[in-house]
């Protein structure tokens, strides 16, 4: 599996590049993973968008519905999709450092 750099630690990625042990995703990485994503700079708004995915993900196991994400946080579908431009499950997610959600592709 390929690693990830943020600063001189390596992070495990699938091929996709989504962080393959989620418990080691802090704020950096967050950051980093942003980059890659085409968001040069996490907001208040991305930041209430990653920390509800990383709450779902640690209660459930699992990354929620789009229709739950855009209830919880208040945003409308296109607002989340103007924060993450490729979308909140490939984006979003892999910001938040959740597994590659199922059905992502």
């Amino acid at each position: 599996m390929p690693d990830f750099m943020v600063g001189d630690k390596a992070y495990e990625v699938d091929e996709d590049g989504f962080l393959q042990q989620p418990d080691l995703w802090n704020k950096e990485v967050a950051e980093a993973m942003a980059k890659t994503e085409g968001v040069e700079e996490l907001t208040e708004d991305h930041w209430k968008v990653v920390n509800f995915l990383r709450d779902y993900y640690v209660e459930y196991q699992v990354a929620p519905m789009i229709r739950k994400l855009c209830k919880s946080t208040g945003f409308k579908l296109n607002k989340i999709y103007e924060l993450f431009p490729s979308g909140p499950a490939k984006g979003a997610c892999k910001i938040a450092g959740l597994p590659k959600p199922t059905g992502c592709v």
